[in-house]
């Protein structure tokens, strides 16, 4: 076989599919878009979300609840997990921006520290915000609270 002889698949190459050339074409008069509506008339383009007079998907599902836009999704720090992060990574203040360093939150997330567990030693905090017995037992332990705005 060489390069010249190379031929298309039988059948795989046909005849564009001409309409609107006449009757003589078999495609003239409608040009195979069927008698009247939108879809026969020239620039028209299907309404997103149109089922056709069917009730659409997004006006037949319920719609239920409340999503407030003003909600503060908070990063949860519990005190009991502070000495552990504190020995691995050599830290003794608990800042945002020091969070974000070791990777435990996202750049613009909000840090709040809850009293879940025990703490042993003294630390700093800078956080958005924080519980009452998260701030007794760090001040008990000899640390200090910054509540950042």
């Amino acid at each position: 076989m060489k390069l010249h002889e190379l031929r298309p698949a039988k059948g795989a190459v046909h005849k564009e599919k001409r309409i609107g050339r006449g009757e003589g074409s078999g495609f003239g008069g409608t040009s195979t878009k069927g008698n009247k509506g939108g879809q026969s008339r020239a620039g028209y383009k299907r309404k997103l979300g149109h089922e056709g007079g069917q009730m659409p998907i997004q006006r037949r599902t319920p719609k239920r609840g409340f999503k407030n836009p003003d909600k503060i999704v908070y990063k949860i720090i519990n005190i009991g997990q502070v000495d552990q992060w504190a020995e691995t990574h050599n830290i003794s203040d608990f800042s945002a921006e020091n969070l974000y360093a070791m990777g435990f939150i996202g750049k613009t997330d909000k840090v709040k520290v809850l009293g879940n567990g025990e703490i042993k030693g003294k630390f700093t905090f800078k956080v958005h915000a924080i519980s009452e017995k998260a701030k007794a037992a760090i001040e008990a332990a000899g640390g200090s609270v910054e509540v950042l705005k």
